[in-house]
């Protein structure tokens, strides 16, 4: 497992070793002992997969606040997608700043994005499964979202998204009363 750093402290571009022959491939996405040995001690609880039918699809920007906020391991398991993280950490040196990266099937990259990011995606292909471990429950209470054009990412977009209402009627990053705090490690 290689572990490339991002523009964005904390964010990382893991790169998971395939072994392959003329059957295919197999790999280890996560193992504890090796990432523990490349300095990353997470303690995932669950395990979560999502299903976008059709291309264009963006999820976020999506958060859960503390007490409940998640670190995140995402990866992609069928199809491809762009994946973005916004940093909300205040006092943070890329406060409002962010990172995307293409995952796909194909290329089997992962993306590990600690606590007090926001975290979306779109897809690029039909039926693109995502799969993320987080490393604390689900909280309706402590679930939110930021409004993904109010960050100023460029999405790749061909024509509008297809959103969730509670997507687009998200608030923007300016409006946003960020609960998360920078703590330089």
């Amino acid at each position: 497992m290689k572990a490339h750093e991002t523009s964005i402290p904390g964010v990382l571009v893991l790169e998971p070793k395939r072994h392959g022959d003329e059957r295919g491939f197999f790999c280890e996405n996560w193992n504890r002992k090796t990432l523990s040995g490349i300095g990353i001690d997470i303690d995932f609880v669950q395990d979560n997969m999502s299903l976008s039918a059709k291309p264009g699809t963006l999820r976020g920007l999506h958060y859960q606040s503390p007490p409940h906020a998640q670190s995140k391991l995402v990866s992609c398991l069928q199809g491809s997608l762009f994946d973005v993280v916004v940093d909300a950490r205040r006092g943070s040196p890329t406060f409002g700043q962010h990172f995307g990266i293409d995952l796909s099937f194909e290329n089997g990259l992962q993306l590990l994005i600690p606590q007090g990011l926001l975290h979306g995606f779109v897809t690029r292909e039909p039926n693109t499964i995502i799969a993320y471990k987080v490393d604390d429950y689900y909280s309706r209470e402590c679930d939110g979202a930021v409004r993904w054009d109010s960050c100023g990412v460029d999405w790749g977009l061909k024509q509008a998204p297809i959103l969730s209402g509670k997507d687009a009627e998200a608030e923007a990053f300016q409006d946003f009363d960020t609960p998360f705090s920078w703590e330089a490690s």
